[in-house]
């Protein structure tokens, strides 16, 4: 038997599994990878399909008969509900800006009755599926909410391992397409250009004219910050003399520092008085060295940070764009919730706008 049609889900694979319950009270997926001759991915989709529809409940390895046994069941019934199991959530830091996120998905998933079963990667890792595949196969998880690596060899390859594994997932703060289509994949991200757009008019409407915008590098927010400020430079009118843009290193490089002191002698040479940092920390950075140097912030320096997560602790309280970052875990997770209730909606794609926080680290020009 192949698996070249899902309308053997519908008959032979889905009547086979069906017996395999009745007569053995459980099935295995390696047990059925033999029988059936497909793919685990085949058959975990095929078993997450027939758990939605109550016919089953997945458990480690493979899937046992509903309580209540088979004679509750209704054919065609759908659960009305999330209310059991969890939901597997994968971020590439339980550090800085991810917590923030997780606690909104921890609210949400209990308003649905889930809970949370959260694992932390890294950005460096290269290929998440080996931590993805062993948060499908624990007991209980009905749905994965990821915030994978976009930029590694393997950024691909996790997304379409995502849109095959036959469980419902959404992606948090990234964009990604299926291929061979291109279809964009269910979502929620803060519009991260808008953060950008909005910090390019409050330095405007303060009165400065040259701006600097200072981003991490290798950060698919930095290149939608960038993209933002781009839009914004030609909105109000600025001219590439009006404006520069630089990138840093990662803080824990041994040239970070040099890099922070070289960039900020740039801005001055060049007459700039307001810059835009991301994220938070690098904002202090900037700060601290400034004001070594005996540069007044904001009197000859404006500067305003993008994250929020510990710019309003600094002194002085720095000026931020503010992520919606509970919402955004809440929102990943309400989509989610619905998916599993409603596998054929259509896909959803959440886009939530971050806000600006003036505070003290900005002011007008002198002279203005």
């Amino acid at each position: 038997m192949t698996d070249q049609t899902p309308a053997l889900l519908a008959a032979e694979r889905r009547a086979h599994v069906m017996a395999t319950l009745e007569r053995d009270g459980a099935v295995r997926v390696a047990q059925l990878m033999d029988e059936l001759g497909v793919a685990p991915v085949t058959l975990r989709r095929d078993l997450a399909q027939m758990e939605r529809e109550g016919l089953l409940v997945r458990v480690h390895g493979g899937a046992v008969p509903p309580a209540g046994g088979f004679d509750d069941v209704e054919p065609g019934h759908q659960p009305t509900s999330t209310r059991t199991g969890s939901i597997a959530m994968l971020v590439p830091s339980l550090s800085f800006y991810w917590p923030s996120v997780v606690r909104g998905a921890e609210t949400e998933a209990t308003r649905h009755g889930l809970r949370v079963v959260l694992r932390g990667a890294s950005y460096e890792l290269q290929d998440e599926r080996p931590v993805l595949e062993r948060l499908v196969h624990t007991e209980g998880v009905r749905g994965l909410v990821v915030a994978p690596n976009t930029d590694t060899p393997h950024a691909q390859d996790v997304v379409q391992w995502l849109a095959e594994c036959g469980v419902p997932n959404v992606l948090v703060e990234r964009d990604a397409v299926v291929l061979p289509d291109g279809s964009p994949v269910e979502n929620v991200t803060t519009d991260h250009a808008l953060g950008a757009v909005l910090a390019a008019r409050h330095l405007a409407s303060l009165g400065h004219r040259r701006v600097g915008l200072i981003i991490a590098r290798d950060s698919p927010t930095s290149r939608k910050i960038a993209a933002g400020w781009q839009a914004a430079c030609l909105e109000l009118g600025l001219t590439p003399s009006d404006h520069f843009e630089t990138s840093l290193p990662p803080r824990t490089s041994p040239d970070f520092s040099a890099v922070v002191d070289a960039t900020l002698d740039a801005a001055l040479s060049n007459s700039v008085t307001a810059i835009l940092v991301h994220s938070d920390p690098e904002a202090m950075a900037f700060v601290d060295l400034a004001l070594n140097r005996g540069i007044s912030v904001p009197g000859d320096l404006s500067v305003v940070a993008y994250d929020d997560e510990v710019a309003e602790l600094f002194t002085p309280a720095l000026t931020a764009v503010s992520p919606p970052r509970n919402s955004v875990g809440r929102a990943a997770v309400d989509l989610l919730a619905r998916r599993i209730e409603d596998p054929m909606r259509p896909v959803h794609r959440v886009v939530l706008n971050p806000t600006l926080n003036v505070r003290g680290s900005t002011a007008p020009p002198r002279g203005a």
